[in-house]
């Protein structure tokens, strides 16, 4: 029995407690965030699922903001319950240990010295493994199973599934220390129980649910009138390539709730794309300057953008609120900051490209909107889309004129491979694939002369590798995309690059950890 304090004369049952429970998150799913942490509050010291399901509410309003105090409320509650849990626990507690799996994220953003993180590791690697033996137990015939036992069930199939279907996504030198130190990342198997979690009516049903859209619609779909279903429902949709569409979408998402601001900076973002794809550069401009005054995220890439849109119109175009780009773009480099310790790799990209405006007469950026559009796999949301790729090569192929009519400079060379890699993006949405190949080649052959953006190599070698896929030259695309993952280091956004080496090979059934010189 779950004890919970209703008076002080009567407690609740486990099924109440759990009923309770599910009646909170049906409040938060329907945008009353506010009622359904105060159906919670009352009973979070006395009953261990009021206050697993009242800190996982803060831990995501934590995770969206990345406010810091948000954060430390959210990894206090989380200990607070896990006290919770620990007064009820018999010999082994399933709550517990899902608790320290869950408490692992506030606690790095509170602490980013390695002991914690390491003992963080150690916490969840406990946690996983007391998962997989509730899971065998619940599989056998020793285990009577009783109606409270769905949720237990939902539990389990979330946190396994959440397990492997991250550590899945792991290049495969560090999944296999992973396997070898008792942590397994299959895919599949990760994506089935999220599926049967999601599909069950449990406490946890609505995680399972949040991380199979997060993986459907971010890293590679359910729709509903809450304000993040309509979120995710434009990201289906903009996947799609329905621009208009992923824009009414996104707009309802802000007018469903006026409570967590967060969600509408999530929704300014992809707004921000939106316009980018329909070559709207105001109205792009209007969401990166909203996200720039509200949000906490990343200040220095939202002012980016904010430069990058307004670079983008004609010279004698006035520019909005009277400001000015390369203003702007000189910003970007004081507004760094560090989230967990670190800068995102975007940021860093975006100072890097920003640099060059430091000069008293600067040479302009020629796309950097199309540029930053890349980096967020922008070009493939648009391929379904001939319009909107039309659109963007007419930009390029201007931009292209007016470079080839300037002075050359140092950043000529690299402007020029810029602007062909993604000329090469556009012909192959186009279907031209001859005519991508040769843009793609030409950055490669222009290597040895480029002085700044030396990502644009190991991309191109992607993009080939990708291009050659598409056509069933499978050795010519493992041959590069082996030269991608070993003989370029240390350039912009590498992290990323070196998983899209993996997941190509993964698709091609190669080995990605192969080392034969000859693939070089």
């Amino acid at each position: 029995v779950c004890v919970c304090v209703r008076s002080s004369s009567s407690e609740m049952t486990l099924k109440e407690c759990l009923d309770d429970c599910m009646e909170a998150l049906d409040l938060f799913l329907n945008n009353h965030f506010n009622e359904s942490l105060e159906k919670l509050r009352p009973r979070v010291n006395e009953s261990m699922y009021h206050a697993l399901i009242y800190a996982t509410v803060l831990e995501m309003q934590a995770m969206m903001t990345f406010q810091q105090d948000d954060i430390t409320n959210a990894g206090n509650t989380m200990k607070r319950a896990q006290e919770v849990c620990q007064r009820f626990r018999r010999k082994s507690s399933t709550c517990k240990n899902h608790l320290c799996h869950r408490c692992i994220p506030c606690t790095v953003l509170q602490d980013e010295n390695m002991v914690s993180f390491i003992k963080g590791g150690i916490k969840v690697r406990n946690s996983y493994l007391i998962y997989k033996e509730l899971h065998s137990f619940i599989k056998s015939h020793r285990c009577l199973k009783e109606p409270s036992h769905v949720h237990l069930e939902g539990g389990i199939a979330f946190g396994i599934g959440a397990f492997n279907l991250t550590l899945s996504l792991f290049p495969p030198r560090i999944l296999k220390v992973l396997e070898f130190a008792g942590f397994s990342g299959d895919k599949e198997y990760g994506l089935s129980l999220l599926n049967d979690g999601a599909t069950g009516m449990n406490l946890r049903s609505m995680l399972c649910a949040l991380l199979l859209l997060c993986y459907y619609t971010f890293l590679t779909f359910i729709l509903g009138s809450g304000a993040i279903f309509l979120f995710f429902a434009g990201r289906t949709e903009e996947i799609k390539g329905n621009i208009d569409e992923a824009v009414k979408f996104f707009e309802d998402g802000c007018k469903a709730q006026q409570t967590w601001k967060q969600f509408h900076h999530m929704c300014y973002w992809e707004l921000m794309w939106c316009f980018t794809y329909k070559r709207a550069w105001k109205m792009a401009y209007f969401y990166a300057d909203l996200l720039s005054k509200e949000s906490r995220w990343s200040k220095a890439m939202y002012v980016y953008m904010k430069a990058a849109y307004l670079s983008m119109l004609p010279k004698d175009e006035a520019r909005p609120f009277g400001e000015d780009e390369v203003e702007l773009f000189r910003q970007v480099p004081t507004l760094k900051q560090k989230i967990a310790g670190k800068s995102p790799p975007t940021e860093k990209f975006a100072i890097r490209k920003a640099r060059r405006y430091k000069a008293a007469l600067p040479v302009r950026l020629p796309v950097p909107v199309l540029e930053m559009m890349y980096m967020w796999n922008g070009f493939s949301m648009i391929n379904k889309t001939p319009e909107l790729t039309e659109g963007m090569m007419q930009t390029l192929v201007e931009a292209e004129r007016s470079l080839l009519e300037a002075p050359v400079n140092e950043y000529t060379v690299d402007d020029r491979c810029v602007i062909h890699m993604l000329k090469g993006l556009c012909l192959k949405n186009q279907g031209l694939l001859q005519a991508a190949e040769e843009c793609f080649n030409k950055v490669c052959s222009s290597e040895k002369k480029i002085r700044f953006d030396h990502y644009l190599v190991p991309n191109c070698l992607v993009e080939l590798s990708l291009l050659y896929i598409d056509q069933g030259r499978r050795d010519e695309a493992i041959k590069i995309l082996h030269k991608a993952k070993h003989n370029y280091k240390d350039y912009s956004m590498e992290s990323r690059t070196q998983f899209r080496v993996h997941a190509a090979l993964a698709k091609l059934k190669a080995d990605p950890g192969e080392d034969d010189d000859t693939h070089l």
